[in-house]
């Protein structure tokens, strides 16, 4: 008789249902692994004979083969060896069939039978939702798998508990969700001495989920202005937080269960691979423009990144979604994210600064942002010189909205964008606009059609660049409180559209 147990394999976000099957049959004594186990998957036989010899439960001198269906499906991770435990112990009778195939389970075991936590509790908690399972998965793990409020979630510390309580002896109460964390104390944007229209710049981004690059002399404020981003920031929906928490989960990054409600803010450092800002790498792991879903990238020295890390950002940036390619398997992360770039405007840094002129002015800046492609900077909503500060500006006081009055704002305009998009569930903001639905949220009146039209000339913008500015202009006007985008709200788009100085 072949006794049967669930889990699942992850491909992506999304967490593919695994049938494994127990056969013990009469033959020379053996314990074998099928169906395209990856190292990992086929070390498990030492761990659960090790886990199950903890137990005082000794194997029988027959033949155990362990299928993993479907056979065509890689295996890879350590969290098969709590389902192939479970299947033997449904083979020996210890357990009753029924249960075992009533729960998706997923774990790593120690040798004396401990339950380790391993990633992907969420969404296998959701595919075990999906499949009207249970979930089965260690302790630690627990908190992080019960915010899938429609399954039931055991969470185990040990081999030995999951026999008691599927054997009735001592049962295991389901596990509770774990805390909400908050966003930690943020910096205020008051801090910011001057740099008024970098700040406004900054807040229209934030309203839109607008790309936006900085470029200015070193020390002008371009990091400083990032680092509140934050704090100007919407809490995330409980739609994008469980989206956020299913990519986080699989990287390993919730804190003891918990959901985050704060947007991702993730800053690589311009020596990172291409596999650590794409994904990829073993098991093609997200990458940080999928840890920064529904958040912010913020990659500073942006032309020093390397060219081709750049490059690959270009169809990510498009379609809000990157595919991972290997040869035996595509792997699909979603990665709508807010890119914010900062770059100093040559190699010196002071091509802009006319009291420490650089010395090969035009060259100098043309050869560094020059490592900037034309396609990839025509996908930035927004540009914004960030000229530097004086000294004297250093000694006034702070002044300006603080952080708290900005996004007060912003989230009155993400709240319009959210009723506006109510129906189309792939667009939650003006940035996502495309195509008739663009059209129709950014009806120009004829003074405005004409302003676009001009500049459209004038400054050749591409099509990309004619709709981003449309985009840009309609989230000014849901700043602004008007139902219409106005000449005024144009005008304002196109300014922060044009080349900055050190481009030109």
């Amino acid at each position: 008789m072949v006794s049967r147990a669930y889990t699942v394999a992850f491909q992506g976000v999304e967490a593919r249902q695994v049938e494994v099957q127990c056969a013990v049959t009469p033959g020379m004594p053996a314990f074998s692994i099928v169906g395209l186990p990856d190292k990992a998957v086929s070390e498990a036989r030492d761990r659960v004979r090790t886990a199950l010899g903890a137990m005082s439960i000794a194997l029988p001198s027959k033949r155990i083969t362990i299928n993993l269906s479907p056979a065509d499906l890689p295996k890879e991770g350590s969290h098969f060896d709590l389902p192939i435990a479970m299947a033997l112990l449904a083979a020996l009778e210890i357990i009753p069939h029924d249960i075992t195939e009533s729960f998706v389970a997923l774990g790593e075991l120690s040798l004396d039978g401990t339950l380790v936590p391993v990633v992907g509790a969420l969404p296998a908690a959701m595919a075990a939702a999906e499949q009207n399972r249970g979930l089965l998965c260690p302790k630690a793990s627990g908190p992080e798998a019960a915010w899938v409020g429609n399954t039931q979630v055991i969470a185990a510390a040990s081999l030995g508990d999951v026999t008691r309580h599927f054997t009735g002896q001592a049962p295991i109460s389901p596990a509770q969700p774990g805390e909400v964390t908050q966003a930690g104390s943020l910096r205020d944007l008051r801090d910011v001495k001057g740099q008024e229209r970098a700040k406004r710049a900054l807040e229209i981004a934030a309203a839109g989920r607008h790309h936006i690059m900085f470029v200015g002399t070193p020390g002008s404020g371009k990091s400083m202005l990032a680092a509140r981003l934050p704090g100007i920031l919407p809490p995330l929906s409980p739609v994008e937080a469980l989206e956020t928490s299913m990519i986080h989960s699989l990287s390993g990054l919730l804190d003891a269960g918990g959901i985050s409600k704060a947007r991702p803010f993730r800053e690589p450092h311009h020596t990172a691979s291409m596999a650590a800002i794409i994904g990829g790498g073993r098991g093609a792991k997200p990458g940080e423009v999928s840890l920064a879903h529904n958040g912010v990238l913020f990659m500073d020295e942006f032309p020093e990144f390397p060219r081709t890390v750049l490059e690959t950002l270009r169809q990510p940036i498009e379609t809000g979604e990157v595919m991972i390619a290997r040869a035996n398997a595509h792997v699909k992360y979603p990665c709508k994210f807010m890119l914010v770039a900062a770059a100093n405007p040559c190699k010196c840094g002071y091509l802009t600064d006319p009291d420490r002129a650089c010395a090969k002015v035009p060259m100098c800046g043309q050869d560094y942002l020059g490592r900037i492609s034309g396609p990839l900077m025509d996908r930035f909503d927004m540009r914004v010189d960030v000229p530097p500060v004086a000294f004297t500006d250093l000694d006034l006081p702070s002044s300006g909205d603080s952080s708290k009055d900005v996004r007060d704002r912003v989230a009155t305009a993400r709240a319009v964008q959210q009723d506006r998009f109510k129906d189309t569930p792939d667009m939650r903001s003006n940035a996502d606009a495309a195509g008739e639905a663009l059209s129709d949220i950014a009806t120009l009146d004829t003074e405005g059609r004409d302003l676009l039209t001009k500049a459209a000339e004038r400054f050749k913008l591409s099509a990309r660049g004619y709709h981003r500015v449309l985009r840009v202009a309609r989230t000014i006007a849901d700043l602004d409180g008007s139902e219409t985008v106005r000449a005024n709200h144009l005008a304002e788009a196109v300014s922060f559209r044009l080349a900055s100085a050190a481009e030109a």
